[in-house]
């Protein structure tokens, strides 16, 4: 007689194991370095508001790639975001995922300086 009971109960077989990806400083850095690099470019080609919530939006949307976050995950957003909306969804997003708990702010604002 076949066992349905030991086929279904197989936890392994129907439980989803979520893990955290997390982010170094290092490449942290390298990111917001590469935006600071790619500024004019970045801005040019994306003309939807201020140059902080340019640079800020970039940011965000490379840490949603890099870090690979689920919909469910991704930050959404009421009415019009500002700069600040941005960099609170970054810094909300790297929360918990930033290795050895570095820092992002002085990151953030020295890719943010003109």
């Amino acid at each position: 007689m076949f066992d349905f009971d030991s086929v279904f109960n197989e936890p392994d077989q129907h439980d989803v194991i979520m893990q955290m990806s997390c982010i170094s400083e290092t490449r942290f850095g390298e990111i917001c370095d590469g935006i600071r690099a790619d500024r004019d470019l970045i801005i040019k080609h994306n003309p939807i508001g201020t140059e902080d919530e340019i640079l800020l939006w970039m940011l965000l949307s490379c840490l949603i790639s890099y870090l690979s976050l689920t919909d469910q995950e991704t930050p959404c957003f009421t009415g019009v975001p500002d700069a600040k909306t941005y960099r609170d969804a970054a810094l909300f997003v790297l929360n918990g995922r930033c290795e050895d708990g570095f820092a992002p702010e002085p990151h953030i604002d020295r890719m943010l300086e003109k």
